[in-house]
């Protein structure tokens, strides 16, 4: 009979064994990454962890969810550092870490929280109530201007308005789950302003209004077919509200005042920080532990925490008070997106490694016979970008194609496009697949309106998006 120890020894070796624990890479510079290759899907049992705390704790244990979420957050990441730093080592956990709060985490929320502070201090009064008409036209407008002022700036510019318009309706859960489809997601496609993957692919080479010529017929479709239907799905809802909103939606206003202007100008501060550390390249200002930090995100970074202060000091105090801004929605997104960020690194490590990856064969199946196949391209993106961050997703399938920029633009340009649209597009397959879904689900909920459970929203987006998604494909990929 074995001891304790050697069942402990026995135990341990059987883990390490069906992880397939390999030595880390050593990138170009030196720094120990953590090579996918080798790596198995165990690895990504933390990330698929705090998917599902994130899906049933609400339903199952909502009190302990609303205390605790950041905790158990906490936990996953903890699941995947420690079992890494003790098989890989100290030394490929720490730089994982660092890495991806250094170039990814702290720069995704100081944006965030600029486009939070700076939308939250910007009021729309009047102009128009909940009316099947209006809110239809607020997010048709919605999604035009997500690709120039980006789906976070869009979406937390107009969810207030639109929860104002509509807060005497009973009937409305509807509009912001349409909200979260076009404006937090597919309006973001024209532009690398939009939507991060496609800043990513500006970064990489790809022309600014390339995106702008090849997305926008997608783009249109798609939101056009959601657009109809959402018109049709409210139409029906606004029948069966109270005779009081009926008479406030006959005797709708014109006039449309807008408070806290300065904050107008903030918001173009914002757009135009984020553009120029795209187009100017300063070099590395500082390295910690083989991390390197551009000059360009340290000022990018900076200018945004200078337009936060701006925003706070200089926007009048009574126009957050009626927005009803608060800093809770924001505090729920950093808990858990931290969590996520830490503990999708082996998920995107396996992906990045292609062929020889626990993905190799998901891989293969966008090249059959090495030819690109453009709607497995849209899809595989898509399904991939629907629950991992959609940037790297995006890099991963832009690198499969080949990377090649010029290629990409020309003879492999539907390929490119399936793949844009596949990352922007799907993000709003579930709450996690894009920054904004959250952030409205968040400030929604903090205004007293009920949304969907993980899974429920999913069901909307299964029911409405999917059947969207293959009218693009037959129309644009089916080649």
């Amino acid at each position: 009979m074995l001891s304790r120890t050697a069942n402990r020894r026995f135990g341990l070796a059987v883990l390490m064994a069906a992880m397939m624990v390999t030595a880390p890479a050593l990138a170009a510079d030196g720094a120990p990454t953590l090579s996918g290759a080798g790596l198995s899907g165990l690895w990504a049992l933390p990330f698929a962890g705090i998917l599902l705390s994130i899906a049933l704790c609400p339903l199952l244990t909502p009190d302990l969810w609303h205390h605790h979420h950041g905790k158990i957050a906490a936990g996953w990441a903890a699941l995947f550092l420690i079992p890494c730093a003790g098989f890989i080592g100290v030394p490929v956990a720490a730089y994982e870490l660092l890495h991806v709060l250094l170039l990814d985490f702290v720069p995704f929320i100081i944006l965030l929280t600029a486009l939070f502070t700076v939308a939250g201090g910007v009021r729309l009064r009047g102009g128009f109530v909940g009316t099947p008409g209006s809110n239809t036209a607020l997010l048709a407008f919605g999604t035009l201007i997500a690709g120039f002022m980006g789906t976070t700036g869009a979406a937390m510019l107009l969810i207030r308005p639109l929860l104002h318009a509509n807060a005497k309706r009973q009937h409305k859960t509807h509009v912001f789950v349409f909200f979260i489809f076009l404006v937090a997601n597919i309006g973001g496609s024209l532009t690398p302003l939009g939507d991060p993957p496609l800043f990513l692919g500006f970064l990489k080479g790809v022309s600014f209004f390339w995106f702008t010529e090849h997305m926008l017929a997608p783009m249109a479709v798609a939101g056009g077919i959601l657009l109809v239907v959402f018109y049709l799905l409210d139409t029906l809802a606004y029948r069966k509200e109270a005779p009081e909103v009926h008479a406030a939606g006959d005797h709708e206003r014109d006039n449309l005042t807008i408070q806290g202007l300065r904050n107008i100008a903030l918001l173009m501060a914002i757009v135009a920080a984020v553009l120029l550390s795209g187009l100017y390249n300063l070099g590395t200002a500082i390295t910690i532990f083989h991390v390197p930090i551009s000059g360009q995100q340290l000022l990018r970074d900076a200018a945004l925490l200078a337009v936060i202060f701006a925003s706070l000091k200089y926007t009048r105090h009574g126009i957050r008070e009626e927005n009803h801004f608060n800093w809770g929605p924001m505090a729920e997104v950093a808990k858990l997106f931290i969590g996520i960020f830490i503990t999708i690194i082996p998920a995107i490590a396996i992906l990045r490694a292609g062929a020889d990856g626990a993905l190799a064969d998901l891989v293969a199946f966008a090249q059959p016979g090495g030819v690109p196949n453009d709607g497995r391209y849209f899809w595989l993106t898509g399904i991939l970008s629907s629950f991992l961050d959609n940037a790297p997703t995006f890099l991963v399938f832009f690198n499969l194609a080949g990377g090649d920029p010029v290629q990409l633009m020309g003879p492999m340009a539907t390929t490119l496009t399936a793949i844009s649209a596949g990352a922007v597009f799907m993000g709003a397959n579930s709450y996690i697949g894009n920054a904004p879904n959250f952030m409205v689900k968040a400030v929604v909920e903090h205004r007293g309106v009920k949304m969907p459970s993980f899974f429920g929203y999913m069901a909307w987006s299964t029911i409405l998006l999917i059947p969207t998604f293959i009218v693009v494909t037959l129309i644009f990929f089916n080649h």
